[in-house]
């Protein structure tokens, strides 16, 4: 067996998961040879292919079942989607991902090394194991989740002290990550109830209705969540970008009333500055600091016509 594939069985042998890192070729054949799998659901579990979408079909003799969940990329400060497909029969459980998903690989560790574990998720029906495996992997999605609101809360408490600017990239990438989240969680909901509504006869998973009616309620929550912190956000975004917008149309005010004052002073300036007889103060030994006055008292009357209107 490949080193990227373990196994665990019930102390009867009467169920097993097979658990399977990173599927290239060799692997694939190996489900290929053992299980006569169709050859559509293992050219989609090739750990370098990733599927558009969660889809659950029922095959002859096993379930096929592809879910997507995030995980947060340290390295890209991005929540990401890692792809996880399983193979489900009456008696068996085999998965299929990268091992990117802190819930799967604790809870494939403890039933690995610890009897009380294969005894409570290893009952002879592969359904139990299913729900823990999904119920694991979305209450792995609450930190994160918690962790967006933070985010959002400290997008807040910039902005309004003042930092709104630097908040522009810090706002694009929280929603970044929202939307990455809204697109993996999007098709959970209509993928478990299918598992749970479709007539299987190898698989009765009737028995566990009640366990994934919960796993549905889970992400119907983490769904109104991500579409609050959504609304949350856009507002936040709408009031960052006015203030933007307030300081830059009140710095363009403050150039434009700078350049109509300066302009009419240099006109002045430069008309005094005409080698041409018969300019005024120019044969007074005060005519400079008189032109000076003059080109002081043009800008003070300039501001004070400005301070009445109210444009300063």
């Amino acid at each position: 067996m490949q080193d990227n594939i373990s196994t665990i069985q019930s102390g009867d042998k009467q169920m097993m998961w097979i658990n399977i890192v990173n599927a290239g070729k060799k692997e694939i054949q190996y489900l290929k040879r053992k299980f006569k799998f169709n050859d559509l659901d293992l050219n989609d579990s090739y750990a370098q292919k990733f599927a558009q979408r969660p889809k659950f079909d029922v095959r002859n003799g096993y379930c096929f079942l592809i879910l997507q969940f995030p995980f947060y990329n340290k390295k890209s400060k991005l929540v990401e989607a890692e792809e996880v497909n399983f193979f489900i029969g009456w008696d068996y459980v085999i998965t299929l991902h990268r091992n990117s998903l802190l819930p799967m690989v604790e809870l494939y560790n403890f039933c690995e090394n610890d009897k009380f574990y294969r005894s409570q998720y290893f009952t002879g029906q592969s359904g139990f194991l299913i729900y823990e495996l999904i119920s694991r992997l979305q209450q792995h999605c609450y930190p994160m989740l918690d962790h967006i609101s933070l985010d959002i809360k400290n997008i807040e408490n910039n902005i309004f002290s003042g930092r709104e600017r630097r908040m522009v990239n810090e706002i694009l990438t929280v929603k970044r990550n929202i939307l990455n989240f809204r697109r993996i969680m999007q098709a959970h909901e209509s993928v478990i109830n299918k598992l749970t509504r479709e007539k299987i006869d190898f698989l009765n998973l009737s028995d566990f209705k009640d366990y994934f009616k919960n796993a549905i309620e889970h992400t119907r929550e983490i769904w109104d969540i991500l579409n609050n912190q959504k609304e949350i956000l856009d507002a936040l975004e709408n009031t960052n970008t006015s203030l933007v917008s307030f300081k830059l149309n009140d710095v363009m005010k403050t150039l434009t009333m700078f350049s109509v004052i300066v302009f009419p002073l240099t006109l002045f300036a430069a008309l005094f500055a005409m080698d041409t007889g018969g300019m005024p103060f120019r044969e007074s030994p005060y005519g400079f600091w008189m032109v000076i006055g003059l080109l002081v008292v043009i800008a003070l009357g300039m501001l004070l016509f400005f301070k009445r209107k109210k444009w300063l």
